[in-house]
């Protein structure tokens, strides 16, 4: 698993290349979720991301996209992904 502020730098990078972004915040939500059973030391996170690129697309679709951009870590760096996808629009 890679340290945390590695994981969080990957995971921006990530994020920027798929979905260029207007505003992203990555929070890392894991000290609220110690000895958390079956998570095995990954990590929780909320993902706070407004792009164009959600525009025209369903709640899912923009969630998909998300995971898509981050399923290298899906499961093994991380555990569980809150996420909030909006257009510039909905700000």
């Amino acid at each position: 698993m890679l340290p945390r502020e590695e994981l969080i730098a990957t995971m921006r990078e990530q994020l920027n290349a798929t979905c260029t972004p207007t505003s992203l915040t990555i929070i890392d939500d894991s000290a609220q979720h110690i000895g958390h059973r079956g998570h095995g030391g990954a990590g929780h996170f909320t993902v706070q991301i407004v792009s164009e690129a959600f525009s025209g697309l369903s709640l899912l679709k923009r969630h998909q996209l998300v995971y898509q951009a981050l399923s290298a870590y899906i499961g093994n760096d991380i555990h569980a992904l809150s996420i909030a996808a909006k257009t510039p629009d909905e700000m």
